[in-house]
């Protein structure tokens, strides 16, 4: 107890360089350098912090902006305040945490002045992303690219302007970013989400419809050209110059669904094969009559046409086959059921 109070009476103050403040995080300050960027009032401590960030103090701008933030979060400086936050960890190469403080200054300030350039520089940052940046770990350690981060974080500038000049862009980079991870149904439903959002903007509607049609068309051309995957970049494409008759885009997308439709009769001429291998002519003939459906101009059609002339007796005669073997089916199971009473009624009196 005795050592315990000697303890006690001789606790002094010690100085800490590093000071830990509740809403502001850890700061660094010299040894007796005191507190003298604090200020009594919140316009005072915005401007030390406007100061500090136009000399490219940005860790002394940062920490100042922090303070007015924490201290005077209902005054007038506090969102000019939370605004400078972002900018110091984006002068600071701090993409990400740039774009959440950016974000809370949107959140907790609607009504700033700057509100769209907050928004353009969120939109900025996310770009960067979709460049191939990296995000970094800890705030400081490039660690991995990441499209799927990307597409939230242009998500999240679509949904705080979503009718501004860049809520539509930040929706079509979604569908980009997830072209980049490869994930084109992802892709496709970002690009539909566009074209039914924007459809009154025929720039927008035009740029979403033909994109989602080429993510299709790679989709399809991954699956081996899936039929119904195919159909679908088709069906896109087929819309899309319906709806944009003067696009320029137009003869490279009428090139796309002739080499579909091309592709389409190749896979139901390969379907036809098969069912006539193992003699199937029925069926070999409704893949036959598909090819010449899917592309009537190409060689597959030609060859379709003359299997089918050649198919069509073999089919018929096994109709026919079919149908006595049917027949006399029928006729066995209708001597059998006659005869089952008769039989039965034999064993009964047999004692």
């Amino acid at each position: 107890m005795l050592v315990l109070c000697c303890l006690w009476a001789a606790v002094m103050n010690c100085p800490a360089p590093l000071i830990y403040r509740p809403g502001e995080g850890w700061t660094y300050e010299a040894v007796g350098a005191g507190a003298a960027w604090q200020r009594k009032r919140a316009k005072d401590q915005l401007a030390v912090a406007q100061e500090a960030f136009d000399a490219g103090q940005y860790r002394l701008a940062l920490k100042a902006a922090r303070h007015t933030v924490k201290t005077w979060p209902l005054s007038d400086s506090s969102g000019r305040a939370q605004y400078l936050v972002g900018r110091c960890y984006e002068a600071r190469k701090m993409d990400e945490r740039a774009f959440k403080e950016y974000q809370k200054a949107l959140t907790k300030y609607p009504k700033l002045e700057n509100y769209a350039e907050i928004q353009q520089r969120q939109f900025d940052i996310a770009n960067r992303f979709l460049g191939g940046q990296w995000f970094k770990l800890w705030g400081y350690i490039p660690f991995f690219p990441s499209m799927d981060r990307t597409a939230r974080l242009l998500d999240q500038v679509n949904i705080n302007g979503p009718y501004s000049e860049i809520g539509p862009k930040a929706l079509m980079n979604i569908g980009a970013a997830r072209e980049k991870q490869k994930d084109f149904r992802l892709a496709v439903k970002a690009y539909e989400r566009a074209a039914d959002k924007y459809y009154d903007r025929p720039k927008v509607g035009a740029d979403a419809m033909y994109s989602a049609g080429i993510a299709w068309n790679r989709l399809a051309k991954r699956a081996e050209y899936d039929q119904s995957l195919a159909g679908n970049a088709i069906n896109f494409l087929n819309d899309f110059k319906a709806l944009y008759p003067d696009d320029p885009r137009n003869e490279e997308a009428t090139r796309i669904v002739s080499t579909l439709k091309t592709e389409q009769a190749r896979g139901s001429l390969k379907t036809a094969q098969f069912y006539e291998k193992y003699k199937r002519y029925q069926g070999a003939l409704v893949y036959y009559n598909e090819v010449l459906v899917k592309d009537p101009n190409s060689a597959f059609a030609a060859e379709a046409r003359e299997r089918i002339d050649q198919l069509k007796p073999k089919a018929q005669r096994q109709i026919r086959r079919w149908s006595e073997n049917d027949a006399r089916q029928l006729e066995r199971e209708r001597l059998a059921a006659t005869n089952a009473p008769a039989a039965t009624g034999a064993k009964k009196k047999s004692p």
